[in-house]
């Protein structure tokens, strides 16, 4: 048969006839307005998830919160990151991840929305650049968007961003350091994106220290192998990263060594006032050896350490909801891509980074002895959820492969069933869900099985059912945990009560009886914790404010969480006697008597911290030589339940 007889005849239209004017065309919505939509969309909701109820959290961690409203006080207190505005002690962290908060705090004054704002904005600011660095690997602005949506998702992400510890600065900083290595990785100026690459992880270590560091075999490795430069050139600007990395980072380490000692406030975490005493032991390898001077424990102390360290009861809520699912998918991404020409060379290189940077925080944080806690999580999110989007943009386009729609579907009933394992161990927190997800998980893993001869329109919803099913899990835990107030050193992501921390009896965690904040009740909770800071009643807070203008410090505190609420109810000078756990010796009990005969502290406040167990592990026994001092030489009163000393009294 003629073809020809199957297509319509088209005539030109006779010149001598005018064309009649047919029905306007529809205006097709340009591409680029649907994915801008999107995009705003996604960020959109992040932002309302990371923002909604946020004061409901107080000061959060009153630890990093006082040195923030400091930090907003005096410009030497912002720079070294103290604990207090008279500039006692600094926090044992770096201090950049404080910077924000304390411009915030300077600029709006203390609140609990000028002090957890910036860390909303900055969990935003980190989905946004994730989308746009898995987009530019994969071409593809829905794995952008889904990368973005997994991390925005993942339990520990939305407490950490709604937190005030440092690790919401690291993470976005991370982020950062991959997106300009995939720009490397393609632009004829390599070496100035490169050189970018290395400064973002010199400033996530002037965020938290030696943990910045668990990226660079993946950063390094990704560039030594996809680069399109000649090895020599590799070489060399492989050197220049490393050079602007020590740049960034080694300034302010150069700046507080030179610094002399005496017109410095002591490093806090330090035995012997050093930041690179602080740097290479209490937060460097005494992390991976347990071996920690003036830590309160190691090892068992703060949970089992192996292989599946990850998924167990006390962390496997927080960030490993789709961690399997990203180690499969990630090795069958880099197998599948491997013929893919130039778009398979670019997944390739991604898959490289996010697996290197996953596997190697994945490692160290399994089998580090020393202090660890839950929340640190937070730190594989981004990893996981680029792979996870990467590898699926790749295997999709591959479906029709008997191999990979099967890879596809045990993925989908394998993530589905751990889902199921997590959402069990909640307990009676929404019975029913884990029913539901593992019901629809494993239908679509079925359907999935398949896919190849499923037509396009039901392979899509298939195929969306399958990311529903695993990503309601993360996003039930994720609503709880913006539901639930947190506050303490040690907080935990999902359900109240389904996270913690091994061998510290869960301390921390979801914010107790409304109390620890500008939101309080003001009735006082008494002295604090060792992870929890004080409450004061609005009796005590108006007592240490009396003559507060004569003092430097209008009270000191065993410990710098106690010291830390009377600070923020006051915005007065505390002084945190042996810093975080009481253990630093800071102040001697020499120099805290100089101190007092000078008329420099009006108040000692008794309780709170570990209060000097002194000695070996637990380092210095000054803040109990320094209680003992005070009992023995100065007279009690009790108020609102707190017992405290007017050591004017001693004034030479």
């Amino acid at each position: 048969m003629d073809t020809q007889t199957l297509l319509p005849v088209v005539r030109p239209p006779d010149p001598g006839t005018p064309a009649r004017p047919g029905p306007p065309a529809p205006r097709a919505v340009p591409r680029a307005v649907w994915e801008r939509a999107a995009l705003a969309g996604l960020l959109l909701g992040t932002a309302v998830l990371y923002l909604w109820g946020l004061s409901e959290s107080g000061w959060a961690n009153s630890f990093y919160a006082a040195a923030a409203q400091a930090g907003s006080e005096s410009w030497k207190a912002f720079f070294f990151g103290s604990s207090d505005a008279a500039n006692s002690i600094t926090v044992d962290k770096t201090p950049l991840s404080l910077w924000p908060m304390a411009l915030s705090i300077r600029i709006f004054g203390l609140s609990s929305w000028s002090l957890l704002v910036p860390q909303a904005l900055i969990g935003v600011g980190s989905v946004a650049l994730l989308h746009a660095t898995v987009r530019r690997t994969t071409g593809s602005v829905g794995a952008g968007l889904l990368a973005g949506a997994i991390l925005a998702l993942t339990p520990v992400a939305v407490l950490m961003f709604r937190f005030d510890n440092p690790d919401a600065m690291l993470v976005l900083l991370l982020i950062g350091s991959v997106h300009a290595t995939v720009r490397a990785l393609e632009s004829p100026r390599a070496m100035r994106w490169l050189a970018l690459g290395g400064a973002l992880v010199g400033l996530a270590f002037l965020t938290k220290m030696l943990q910045a560091f668990l990226v660079l075999p993946a950063l390094a490795a990704a560039y030594a192998l996809f680069a399109v430069v000649p090895w020599r050139r590799r070489i060399g600007h492989l050197l220049v990263a490393l050079g602007s990395m020590i740049l960034a980072a080694g300034w302010w380490i150069a700046v507080v060594e030179l610094w002399p000692a005496s017109s410095r406030p002591y490093i806090g975490g330090s035995q012997d006032n050093s930041i690179l005493e602080l740097t290479l032991g209490y937060n460097g390898f005494g992390r991976l050896t347990g071996d920690e001077t003036g830590s309160v424990g190691g090892g068992n102390g703060w949970g089992e350490t192996g292989f599946w360290r990850m998924f167990n009861s006390e962390i496997g809520g927080q960030a490993s909801w789709l961690l399997p699912a990203a180690l499969v998918l990630g090795i069958a991404g880099l197998w599948f891509s491997r013929k893919n020409g130039v778009a398979g060379r670019r997944a390739r290189a991604g898959l490289t980074l996010w697996m290197g940077w996953l596997v190697v925080t994945w490692l160290t944080f399994s089998y580090m002895a020393g202090i660890f806690h839950a929340y640190y999580t937070v730190a594989l999110a981004p990893a996981v959820a680029a792979v996870v989007a990467i590898a699926l943009h790749g295997l999709w386009q591959k479906r029709e492969s008997l191999v990979v729609s099967g890879v596809l579907a045990f993925v989908t009933a394998l993530t589905s069933a751990w889902a199921f394992v997590l959402l069990d161990r909640a307990g009676d927190w929404h019975p029913w869900l884990k029913y539901v997800v593992v019901t629809v998980g494993l239908a679509c893993a079925l359907m999935l099985g398949v896919v190849r001869i499923l037509p396009q329109r039901v392979a899509v919803v298939v195929a969306a059912g399958a990311l529903v099913a695993v990503l309601a899990g993360p996003f039930a835990f994720s609503l709880a945990t913006a539901a639930t107030p947190h506050t303490g050193s040690i907080p935990s992501a999902g359900p109240s009560g389904t996270g913690g921390m091994a061998g510290m009896g869960g301390m921390g965690g979801a914010r107790p009886g409304g109390a620890g904040g500008p939101g309080g009740t003001g009735t006082g909770t008494g002295t604090g914790s060792l992870l929890n800071g004080s409450d004061p009643s609005t009796a005590l807070t108006e007592l240490l404010l009396q003559n507060s203008d004569a003092f430097t410090w209008v009270a000191a505190a065993s410990g710098s969480n106690a010291a830390s609420g009377y600070q923020l109810a006051t915005e007065e000078p505390v002084m945190a006697i042996g810093g975080f756990n009481g253990s630093d010796p800071s102040p001697t009990l020499a120099r805290f008597q100089e101190y007092v005969a000078d008329g420099e502290v009006h108040w000692y406040i008794a309780g709170g911290g570990m209060g000097g167990m002194g000695g070996g592990m637990r380092g210095s026994g000054a803040s109990s030589e320094i209680s003992q001092w005070v009992q023995e030489n100065f007279t009690a009163q009790t108020v609102d339940g707190v017992t405290l000393y007017d050591l004017s009294e001693g004034v030479a």
